[in-house]
């Protein structure tokens, strides 16, 4: 790989220690940021003569300079990457979708908190609860945490020289006992912050362990004789029941656990966070990703977990995920110095419970990701998502709306007819659809059958310059591709866009290559081209088969002393069946065939069903 001197300079002094690498290109915009434990090797293996991906490939031809900060450990050199990504939104590197950032839940640091919704991070001490990707959840969950507790509106800062000074009077919310009134010193700060907790127990979806604290307070409470208190907590406890009953009871460990599933294609990429707390499922996140290059999904599982966990998350015990993260180990311990406990990566092998909420997981990825082509799909306008997806696996030219795909069917070289479908828009246009009786092969050559087929086809089009589709697509692999190839180019027909789509391992071929494309199985696009040639091979069968029914009927016919091929397939046509020509009357017959010719067949059938 070639480099200019300025770079091979800044490569030649790289360090060996940890930390992050920007690569800029001609104007000086970072397009990519990465981190290292060691620069210098991670640095050079960009520039190696053979680079191991189309990304880093693409990549690479962009760079102009580099710069590089060295870091005292590997986790600083995570985090400062996070930021510097945060910070310059690098074209090469996996971005979040949505422009704004998320809101959270603050309960801020203060004698008398105040819990309300933000976007702005303020590193006071004050805690977040969140990141909400749903709006409407959040504010749910605050209209039930104001409704339930008496949690102070007013945004003044309330202490205890406030208080004495007297400054702040009680509003609306004591009077009508949404509020204990902190402003007038009507609740001590110890009390309140109690309650507090209790709200911080919720917000991190420990409710039921609230509700038995709770239950012990009101039993306590009644003990002492203090009815009016311990109804006030019945009625808490009640209020925190129906709200914890509409919680979907997912796992029988009451474990907590987060649940991370990816789903991708082309240049988008949606995650989806299952929060489990005490078994309960109490929250659902969804990232929408930008990816792009193409990345794989232990590259987009590792990002996907950075954005996720950098900011204030409550992060469990165990995360359970379909495939290990890149940087594992590095992002392990990252998790671990921002939790209070061991945390750990788990991808479950067997069927059980795990890998159920893992299918869950995947499925509302799914969903997401879905939804984000749709809004692309609005914004481009016709063209269906799965066409584009295949334009850019193909490296086809343009879309190739119009798909025509042709197979040859035949038993032991009897028979041989050829299909071809029509494909528009992703969709199938029966009414293009075109059947083909192979005339100049005899015997079983698949290869000397497409060649006739092709021809067949497209001189006409030739002929009558009639526009050619925008892929043309045949059943086989490279034996049938060069057979098409061959006669397209004798037709005198240049660059058009042709492909052969292999049976056994769905392997895609392109002309004047000799090793498979290669498609991600689960792409939309590798689906499409199966839809396509399963179409044509069924319509080929189904041809075959009445061919085949057609030849056996017509050879009864010419059993008939006087009646010749030319007759027979007459009489096939016109009546369908031997049964229909058994039951036509002499006058019927003659419509079709002529009197002599009819007479013959009519006495030959009487006479047959006389015996």
């Amino acid at each position: 790989m070639k480099t200019n001197r300025e770079i091979e300079e800044k490569l030649a002094s790289l360090p060996k220690s940890p930390g992050i690498y920007q690569f800029k290109d001609e104007k000086g915009t970072v397009i990519y940021v990465g981190k290292a434990i060691n620069l210098r090797s991670r640095v050079m293996s960009y520039f190696r003569e053979k680079v191991d991906s189309p990304k880093t490939a693409a990549l690479v031809k962009k760079i102009a300079d580099l710069d590089v900060i060295v870091t005292e450990n590997e986790i600083e050199a995570l985090v400062l990457e996070n930021n510097l990504i945060k910070q310059f939104s690098p074209r090469y590197n996996v971005l979040l979708k949505d422009g704004k950032s998320y809101p959270y839940i603050r309960v801020t640091n203060e004698p008398y908190p105040q819990v309300f919704a933000t976007r702005d991070i303020v590193r006071d001490g004050s805690k977040y609860f969140g990141p909400y990707t749903d709006v409407k959840s959040m504010r749910q969950s605050l209209r039930m945490i104001n409704k339930i507790f008496k949690i102070r509106s007013c945004k003044y800062y309330i202490d205890d020289n406030v208080i004495r000074a007297g400054k702040i009077k009680v509003c609306l919310d004591y009077h009508i006992k949404k509020c204990d009134g902190p402003c007038e010193g009507l609740i001590s700060e110890k009390d309140y912050g109690e309650m507090l907790n209790h709200v911080v127990q919720v917000l991190r979806g420990k409710t039921d362990e609230l509700i038995s604290k709770l239950e012990s307070e009101m039993n306590s409470a009644a003990e002492n004789l203090e009815f009016e208190k311990a109804a006030e907590i019945r009625d808490k406890i009640d209020k925190l029941k129906v709200y914890t009953s509409k919680q979907k009871v997912v796992s029988v460990d009451n474990e907590d656990r987060d649940i991370i599933s990816v789903a991708g294609e082309d240049k988008d990429a949606a995650c989806t966070i299952l929060n489990i707390r005490s078994g309960k499922l109490v929250g659902k996140k969804q990232l929408k990703l930008s990816v792009n290059l193409k990345q794989n999904e232990s590259e987009i599982i590792s990002e996907a977990l950075r954005f996720y966990y950098s900011e204030f998350v409550d992060i469990p015990h165990e995360i359970l995920l379909e495939k290990k993260p890149d940087n594992e180990e590095m992002l392990a311990k990252w998790l671990n110095s921002k939790s209070e406990r061991k945390v750990k990566f788990v991808i479950p092998k067997r069927e059980g419970e795990k890998k159920s909420l893992l299918r869950m997981c995947r499925q509302n990825a799914i969903l997401t990701l879905k939804d984000i082509q749709l809004q692309r799909m609005k914004k481009e306008g016709d063209i269906p998502h799965v066409i584009t997806a295949l334009k850019r696996d193909l490296h086809l030219k343009k879309p190739p709306v119009k798909i025509e795909c042709f197979d040859i069917s035949n038993i032991q070289g009897a028979d041989t007819v050829a299909s071809m479908v029509v494909f528009v828009n992703g969709k199938p246009k029966k009414s293009l659809y075109r059947k083909f009786i192979i005339k100049s092969v005899s015997g079983p050559d698949d290869f000397a059958s497409m060649e006739e087929v092709i021809e067949r086809r497209y001189s006409r089009l030739v002929k009558e310059n009639q526009p050619f589709p925008d892929l043309i697509m045949v059943d086989g692999g490279k034996g049938q591709l060069s057979s098409a190839v061959k006669i397209l180019k004798n037709l005198g027909v240049k660059n058009q866009e042709i492909i052969g789509l292999a049976k056994r391992l769905e392997e895609v071929y392109l002309p004047g290559i000799s090793d498979p494309q290669s498609i991600p199985k689960t792409s939309s696009s590798l689906k499409l081209l199966q839809h396509v040639r399963d179409e044509a091979h069924r319509f080929a069968i189904t041809f075959h088969r009445q061919r085949r029914s057609k030849r056996t009927l017509t050879s009864e016919l010419l059993e008939i002393k006087g009646v010749g091929k030319k007759i027979a397939e007459k009489l096939l046509t016109h009546f369908n069946s031997i049964d229909e020509i058994r039951k036509a009357d002499i006058n019927e017959l003659a419509e079709v065939i002529g009197k002599a010719k009819a007479q013959l067949v009519f006495d030959y059938y009487r006479n047959n069903q006389k015996k």
